[in-house]
């Protein structure tokens, strides 16, 4: 195997200039697995932004209003560590699943492939034809026939980039917002218009001209494979000891010392970056699987096993071994199971409202006519649920009378309030000049929240 093809990447040219790929149309048992797969993932993506729990989106991403609702459960800028433990777990799931498996979550799961190969691509061959036809169409003049093509197929890419862009607008700003851009007067929501065509556009720009630069250039994620994978990661592949060396076809027979691989170029012709797979692991391939499809019917052409391409390790390919769990795996497995533990932990623990007790600036205490002592403290309520609250404060293993300034606050649902409060105490439960005590917060006789404070009297003499 030579490895001149280290020396440059399949999407540009000796010149420098970006090359464009028409690959075939795949075929087979695998691509069609791919279909199912990605017809169900875009049923379920275009679906949620529609879904409610208790009138709440399914889901919520609002960056700009800092508003984050996961399951029909509103989450706070408060809340942030757990997104981040979140994300945390799915990285190294991603990691785990790539020590393992290879890129499989690039060429089945990822909505950069889903949407480029299952949407845009299918597109293309419906209007343009396969490959063939796609090169042809390109040198053609602008005749009749290559005009109504354009039109169709960029009328079409337009309308889907316009589904998909706004679908993602969706999941920040919610359908009822996007519904009232839509449907409302352009002049209320201006900023909202121009938000949904930059959206449009960009997905336009991707799919329609960027498309495999996303996965080569942009995304890390391919870079990341020369740190995850091992020998022993299962990749799609191709099985050097049994197909070299190569040769043209002979149907049905091997001369003394040829491999199965009959050079037929197929595997080459069908993959989206353009790399060849026998080439081994580079990072251009998203195992896709188009070229395990288009060897295995070239192989039953041929009337030779099928399997030239697999799924397989290095490792595999080398000693015909089954693939055996690893230190390594078994090493992420317990990472991602102690950080899963955290995050349903913190999930379990978190509480339906956000407290924060300061004592008010510039102030000290305060003596009253009976003689106890009293603080002015500043309070900041916050309601995570779609509920109205009305809260009580209560001092923690102590003796304390709490009054607030106005009346007993009401927090509105998915809402913060700030109020004021004197919190006093009679002398014989003070022990000394600055006590550290703890605040909880109730509602309906249940706890809901807590805070620290501190509670500041006059020098006592014992």
């Amino acid at each position: 195997m030579e490895d001149s093809f280290r020396d440059h990447v399949s999407h540009i040219d000796a010149e420098g200039h970006r090359v464009f790929f028409h690959p075939k149309k795949p075929h087979g048992k695998l691509y069609n697995l791919r279909s199912l797969l990605s017809y169900a993932y875009l049923m379920v993506f275009f679906g949620i932004p529609f879904l409610r729990i208790h009138g709440q989106p399914l889901f919520l991403f609002n960056l700009l209003e800092r508003r984050y609702i996961l399951f029909g459960v509103r989450f706070w800028p408060q809340d942030f560590f757990i997104f981040v433990i979140g994300m945390l777990a799915f990285i190294v799931f991603i990691a785990l699943f790539t020590v393992v498996f290879g890129r499989i979550f690039c060429g089945w799961v990822c909505p950069q492939t889903i949407f480029m190969e299952m949407i845009f691509r299918k597109i293309e061959y419906w209007v343009d034809g396969d490959a063939a036809q796609q090169k042809a169409l390109l040198k053609m003049p602008w005749t009749a026939e290559k005009i109504r093509k354009r039109i169709i197929k960029f009328t079409l890419f337009i309308l889907f980039s316009f589904l998909v862009g706004n679908t993602f607008l969706a999941y920040i700003i919610g359908t009822d917002h996007l519904w009232a851009i839509i449907t409302e007067p352009f002049s209320e929501h201006i900023g909202g218009f121009i938000l949904m065509l930059i959206f449009t556009g960009v997905f336009l720009f991707v799919y329609a001209w960027f498309r495999e630069q996303v996965c080569l250039v942009v995304c890390p994620y391919g870079r990341m494979q020369g740190v995850l994978l091992d020998p022993k990661s299962i990749i799609v592949t191709y099985d050097y000891v049994r197909g070299e060396p190569r040769h043209k076809a002979h149907k049905g027979e091997n001369k003394p010392g040829e491999g199965d691989c009959i050079d037929c170029m197929a595997c080459v012709h069908v993959c989206p970056t353009g790399i060849d797979i026998r080439n081994g692991t580079q990072l251009e391939c998203v195992n896709c699987t188009a070229c395990i499809d288009a060897c295995d019917h070239i192989m039953e052409s041929v009337h030779k096993p099928k399997g030239l391409i697999r799924y397989d390790s290095e490792e595999g390919i080398k000693t015909k071994k089954p693939w055996k769990v690893t230190p390594r795996v078994i090493g992420y497995s317990i990472i991602l199971l102690l950080i899963i533990a955290l995050e349903v932990t913190l999930l379990a623990t978190r509480t339906d409202v956000g407290i924060s007790i300061i004592r008010a600036r510039g102030t000290l205490f305060t003596t009253e006519t009976d003689g106890s002592i009293s603080n002015l403290y500043n309070i900041k309520l916050i309601n995570k649920t779609e509920q109205e609250m009305k809260v009580e404060l209560r001092l923690k293993d102590h003796e304390g009378t709490v009054i607030w300034i106005g009346h007993n606050p009401v927090i509105p649902p998915a809402a913060t309030l700030d109020a004021e409060f004197f919190l006093k105490v009679a002398p014989q439960f003070i022990d000394s000049q600055k006590n550290k005590w703890k605040m909880e917060c109730y509602q309906d006789g249940k706890k809901i929240g807590s805070d620290n404070i501190t509670f500041i009297a006059p020098h006592q003499n014992h």
